[in-house]
């Protein structure tokens, strides 16, 4: 998400709405939004459907023992699914707002005053958002990890796209948290360090879950 639009071009739906042919059309577009930002969340939704779905396939007889986690994974990655969604529209939303703030008149003290206000407010949520895809592609991450051990082997290399989708989910957000705190003002732009160093770990942790997925591929 830059900050630099002025555009206040709105989605005409949410993302659940949409076909994926209208979404990738959108995206193709010459339009504020949808653009990386949407991308990177819809990246953790997918990241939790495919958690979800290999959790579900583990709930054969033999994996009664493991019943009670598998439902619970199956819960979470069923949340985290529609957090992610949601922040898809949220992330668009925001970049809108980015754009009016830009907008608002400079042609005295107190309208320059209000419009900077008004535009550090709009991108500390343009940062908030992807930086709320970073938690869920975490978490996602977390149970992915905790499913691959007991997770049926028919479908375990959807367990390793998980955790890709995880890994581009939390690298993208990272341009957009970037992109936007770079104009705040440092006490601003702070609260966003924490995040940024997270998105590091995160990225190891999705590489070593995809080489255990791999290795236990080729085994």
């Amino acid at each position: 998400m830059s900050q630099t639009s002025t555009s206040s071009t709105e989605t005409a739906s949410s993302f659940g709405e949409a076909t994926l042919a209208q979404y990738l059309t959108d995206l193709a577009a010459k339009l504020p939004a949808p653009g990386g930002g949407a991308v990177a969340a819809l990246h953790a939704a997918q990241g939790a459907a495919l958690v979800a779905m290999v959790a579900r396939y583990t709930t054969r007889a033999k994996d009664a023992d493991n019943r009670p986690v598998v439902d619970r994974i199956i819960a979470a990655a069923d949340a985290a699914r529609g957090r992610a969604l949601a922040l898809a529209d949220a992330d668009a939303a925001a970049f809108t707002a980015v754009g009016v703030a830009y907008q608002l008149p400079k042609d005295s003290p107190e309208r320059l005053a209000a419009r900077t206000a008004a535009i550090n407010a709009a991108l500390v949520e343009a940062a908030r958002v992807p930086a709320a895809v970073v938690d869920e592609a975490d978490e996602v991450l977390s149970l992915a990890a905790e499913l691959f051990p007991i997770g049926n082997p028919n479908v375990i290399t959807d367990i390793g796209a998980a955790a890709d989708a995880c890994r581009a989910a939390a690298a993208s957000s990272q341009l957009n948290i970037e992109i936007n705190v770079a104009s705040l003002p440092a006490g601003e732009s702070d609260r966003f360090a924490a995040v940024l160093v997270r998105i590091d770990e995160l990225t190891a942790r999705a590489d070593a879950l995809h080489a255990d997925v791999v290795h236990a591929v080729r085994k």
